[in-house]
């Protein structure tokens, strides 16, 4: 027996012009319970100062009363509490919206129902905010690409300011073109239009998307589906002389071509063609450079520039020879390796008057994110870099607080015997990186 989201993703990819006009009834108490409970335990109250524990509390008769006000039209959107996270290394802050717990439920679920639509519409070379879809898979489309493929000359591209400058009209035209019922479009109004609250004033745009409500996901991967994805399949791809490869995470795209003519002419109306959507490229983050196959022996044969790598997803990709061949090495890119270490050791310092099993825990949790993440094919040295570097610094910084003023290895040796840290193992191997996304 299918659900409801079944029934309308089998309808979208089967008629790809269909529109769909009658949504929301897909939206019910129980989704808005299962969508409280999915948020986590600890996360921040929004605006009104509610908990997560207290919003499972709330009677259905009160959850039904807001769907209802949603129905009619009449729900007032809360603004989002505007916070700033600091950035591991640097000074400034990113900005990060927090809604209300039962504001991010229904977002939650509206969200359902449009993923349940655009998983039909959305590019193969999208796949950032997708489900099954994570950011080893773009990174390994990227990868066969350039290694499998003719690839010369790749332009790494970063969108400035992304969610903070989406087009709220452009937003609702995109919409549009799948949705038509009017609950769901007006919802997706008020939220663009609720404003962000920061020291106790609200403030109102007509542009932008605040980062960590549920829709702001799907609504740029909407956004960008329609400004970006489909103009590089339907009007670029075949304009080209030779082939062209593109891949995108969310606001951060690499396209890889094997003619340096198409490099440039793409290079050169990119900027245009965003500017149509009031969308700017991040010039720091912006840049065509040769690379490929045949660029190392380009470069060896005839001189010039130096062999360069690429960045994206936080890893380096650095051209090697491997039995006489081409091959990628992936690792993790340097200043994003200094930035952690850096937030391993303030964790640890913080730490450092807890009970041991409390600072094992901590690191540990800091240790499994990042190697979880990083801990793919050829990138072993810099895990194993990561784990030893934390290990270092966790005994120096027990041996400040030890009133003998040392605590010897073969102390420490017990202490990891009897409570470990994170092992520095590589979780995809070679042949499960590369077949995650075949090309």
């Amino acid at each position: 027996m299918t659900t409801g989201l079944e029934q309308i993703r089998q309808k979208a990819t089967q008629d790809k012009k269909l529109q769909f006009s009658n949504l929301f009834h897909h939206i019910s108490v129980e989704q808005i319970r299962e969508q409280i409970k999915s948020i986590c335990s600890n996360t921040a109250s929004g605006v009104d100062g509610v908990t997560r524990q207290m919003a499972m509390e709330i009677p259905d008769e009160e959850i039904q009363s807001i769907l209802t006000s949603v129905h009619r039209k009449a729900y007032k959107a809360p603004p989002v509490r505007r916070v700033y996270i600091p950035k591991p290394g640097k000074a400034e802050k990113r900005p990060l919206g927090i809604p209300t717990i039962m504001d991010r439920a229904i977002q939650g679920a509206v969200a359902k129902v449009l993923s349940s639509i655009y998983e039909a519409d959305f590019s193969n070379s999208s796949f950032g905010g997708r489900p099954n879809l994570s950011a080893h898979h773009a990174l390994s489309k990227l990868h066969n690409s350039i290694v499998q493929r003719p690839v010369n000359f790749v332009l790494e591209a970063d969108l400035k300011n992304f969610f903070g400058s989406l087009n709220h009209a452009w937003m609702l035209k995109f919409l549009a073109h799948r949705v038509t019922d009017s609950r769901i479009m007006d919802i997706v109004r008020r939220w663009l239009r609720a404003g962000v609250m920061a020291n106790g004033q609200t403030t109102n745009s007509d542009v932008g998307v605040p980062q960590g409500g549920p829709i702001s996901v799907i609504l740029s991967n909407i956004f960008l589906h329609y400004s970006l994805d489909l103009w590089i399949e339907k009007i670029v791809k075949p304009r080209m002389s030779g082939e062209i490869h593109y891949v995108r995470y969310l606001d951060d795209f690499v396209i890889c071509f094997s003619k340096k003519d198409d490099a440039t002419k793409v290079q050169k109306i990119l900027p245009l063609r965003l500017q149509k959507f009031e969308l700017d490229l991040e010039p720091s983050k912006t840049r065509l450079v040769r690379f490929g196959r045949f660029s190392r022996d380009r470069i060896a044969k005839f001189g010039g520039e130096k062999q360069q790598k690429l960045n994206f997803l936080g890893f380096d990709l650095v051209p090697v020879s491997h039995k006489g061949k081409f091959a990628l090495k992936m690792q993790t890119n340097g200043s994003r390796l200094s930035r952690f270490l850096q937030s391993v050791k303030l964790t640890i310092r913080k730490a450092q008057h807890m009970p041991v099993k409390t600072q094992v825990s901590q690191i540990n949790s800091k240790l499994r994110g990042h190697i979880n993440y990083f801990g793919i094919t050829s990138n072993s040295e810099r895990i194993q870099k990561v784990r030893y570097e934390a290990l270092r610094y966790w005994h120096k910084v027990l041996c400040h607080r030890s009133q003998n003023g040392k605590v010897t290895w073969v102390a420490m040796n017990h202490i990891l015997k009897v409570m470990p840290l994170a092992p520095a193992r590589v979780r995809l191997n070679y042949l499960q990186f590369v077949n995650l996304v075949p090309v």
